[in-house]
């Protein structure tokens, strides 16, 4: 199946063959692209990326953290973290100092202005996925994010299995 990026909501569904129109991984793919294109506009219009909201909610959640704990909580690559992180400080979202207990490395700090841009960013998320599920119930959007969730941790426990097994 082609990346979600190369695929395009037909206008018209009805041009669209019966077994496309109900395939679940087209679907997934095809609604993930628009949530990504729903999600980074609206945080592209506040100089945001989704980036950006992993780390600010990663800090939040679990405080202070070095930037090899932040890349393992948010699955930001290591390299790709920093220039992140280096967005945040800049606009003083985050504080990055040596560790006492290890000067080799920094821990990132959540800032008073940081708790209160992800507050704003908290908001827009909100929007966007109440606009991304606007045709769906309350009980139907918590069916599907719960259906979600499961789907991922199937997946995520297969690819450890995987490669946990000796021989792959």
């Amino acid at each position: 199946m082609d990346s979600a990026h190369d695929m395009h909501f037909p206008a018209d569904q009805a041009d669209t063959p019966q077994r496309l129109r109900t395939l679940p991984s087209r679907l997934l793919n095809l609604t993930a692209a628009q949530g990504e294109r729903m999600v980074g506009g609206r945080l592209a219009a506040v100089h945001a990326r989704k980036w950006h909201y992993a780390v600010l909610a990663a800090l939040e959640e679990s405080g202070p953290a070095s930037q090899a704990t932040l890349s393992r909580r948010t699955g930001i690559y290591r390299s790709d973290l920093v220039a992140v992180i280096n967005e945040l400080a800049g606009r003083d979202l985050v504080q990055r100092a040596p560790d006492p207990d290890d000067r080799r490395r920094n821990v990132i700090t959540l800032t008073g202005a940081g708790r209160a841009h992800l507050r704003h960013l908290d908001a827009i998320l909100d929007a966007a996925q109440d606009d991304l599920l606007a045709p769906l119930t309350a009980k139907e959007r918590d069916d599907l994010t719960s259906m979600l969730t499961r789907l991922l941790a199937h997946h995520a426990e297969r690819r450890a299995d995987e490669h946990a097994q000796p021989g792959r």
